[in-house]
C-alpha cells in the first residue's frame, strides 16, 4: 500500500485546539451514553457507536480503494476491536451507575495501566521515575472510589475494568502504528466492535423511544467527529506533544455532569482527579522517553493517500 506522511505543519497552538476538540466531542458522547443508558442496553449503544463511524468512514475507504484494508496483523487488529468493545461496552454499563466525571476518569486512567500491559505482554522495563508517576494516578484512583464510604459504586470496578481493556487496545494500537495508516486501524476497528456486537443488539433489541434514538445517532456522530479532530490534530503536532491535553475530556464531564445531572464531587474525588491526570501525563512522558511515544488515541501519525 502506497503511503505518505501527512504534511506536519508544526502548528502546535492549532493541534492543542483540535486535541481538545476532539475530547469535548469524547466528553459528549459520553454524556449521550449516560443519558441513553436507561433506555437502551449498552450493547446496543456500543453497536450503534462503531456502525455509525463505521458507515462514514467506508466513503474514505471505497474512494482510496478496498485493497488498501488489506493487512498482515489482522489478530493485532482482532486484540485491538475486542479489547476497544469491551472498554466501551463496560463504560456504558458504568455511566448508568456512577457520576459522568468518574467513569470517563477511570476510563481515561488508561496511561496508568499501559506501562504494566507492556510489561506483562511485551516485557518492556518499567523505570523508576514512571513507577513513580503511576503510584500518583493510582493513589488518584483510591481518592476518586474512597472504598468502604457511601460514594462508593459496584458499577466502579467496571469503569476501572474498561480502562484496563482501554489499555490493551492502546498497547495494540501502538504496535499497528509502526505499519498500519490511521484508517487502516480505525476501518478494523470499527468493523470488527460492529460485528462483535451484532448478537448483543438482537437479543437485547428492542423499538427505542426517539429520544433514544437521538442519543444513538449522537454518540456516533460524535464518536467519528472526535477521531477526524485527532486525525487533523496529529497533522499538526506530534501526539506526544499534545497527548496531555486529551485529560481536557476530564473537565468537560465534569462540567457537563453538574449542569445535566447535578453531580458534585467532595473535595477527596477532586484531589483524586488532579491526582490521576497528573499521574496519567507524567506516565506518558516518561514512557515516551524511554521507550518512544506512547499511544494515547486510535490514530497514528501517517495519512494513506492515492497514489496516480
Amino acid at each position: 500500500m502506497a503511503e505518505a506522511s501527512a504534511t506536519r505543519t508544526g502548528n502546535l497552538e492549532l493541534g492543542i485546539l483540535l486535541t481538545t476538540l476532539a475530547f469535548f466531542s469524547v466528553a459528549v458522547m459520553s454524556a449521550f451514553g449516560k443519558a441513553a443508558s436507561p433506555l437502551v442496553s449498552s450493547g446496543v449503544l456500543v453497536f450503534f457507536q462503531n456502525s455509525i463511524s463505521l458507515l462514514l468512514l467506508l466513503p474514505w475507504v471505497f474512494y482510496l480503494g478496498l485493497g488498501n484494508m488489506k493487512t498482515e496483523h489482522l489478530g493485532l487488529h482482532v486484540v485491538r476491536g475486542v479489547s476497544g468493545m469491551l472498554s466501551q461496552y463496560f463504560m456504558f454499563v458504568a455511566l448508568n451507575y456512577i457520576p459522568l466525571v468518574d467513569a470517563v476518569l477511570l476510563v481515561n486512567a488508561a496511561p496508568l495501566f499501559i506501562p504494566l500491559v507492556s510489561w506483562v505482554w511485551w516485557r518492556q522495563r518499567i523505570e523508576g521515575k514512571l513507577w513513580l508517576s503511576l503510584v500518583i494516578g493510582f493513589i488518584g484512583i483510591i481518592l476518586v472510589l474512597q472504598p468502604g464510604k457511601d460514594v462508593f459504586s459496584w458499577a466502579t470496578p467496571l469503569a476501572i475494568l474498561a480502562g484496563i481493556f482501554s489499555a490493551i487496545a492502546l498497547v495494540s494500537v501502538g504496535r499497528l502504528n509502526t505499519t498500519e495508516p490511521s484508517l487502516r486501524i480505525l476501518f478494523y476497528y470499527f468493523l470488527i466492535s460492529s460485528i462483535l456486537t451484532v448478537p448483543l443488539l438482537i437479543t437485547k433489541w428492542s423499538p427505542p423511544e426517539p429520544r433514544a434514538w437521538a442519543y444513538l445517532i449522537g454518540i456516533g456522530l460524535t464518536m467519528a467527529v472526535a477521531q477526524f479532530l485527532l486525525i487533523l490534530a496529529y497533522e499538526q503536532a506530534s501526539p506526544s506533544r499534545v497527548s496531555p491535553f486529551n485529560y481536557s475530556v476530564v473537565l468537560f464531564s465534569g462540567l457537563i455532569g453538574w449542569v445535566v445531572w447535578d453531580e458534585v464531587p467532595n473535595a477527596l474525588s477532586l484531589l483524586g482527579t488532579v491526582l490521576v491526570c497528573a499521574g496519567g501525563i507524567l506516565s506518558v512522558i516518561g514512557h515516551h522517553k524511554t521507550h518512544g511515544h506512547l499511544p494515547m488515541n486510535q490514530v497514528r501519525n501517517e495519512l494513506p493517500i492515492r497514489q496516480g
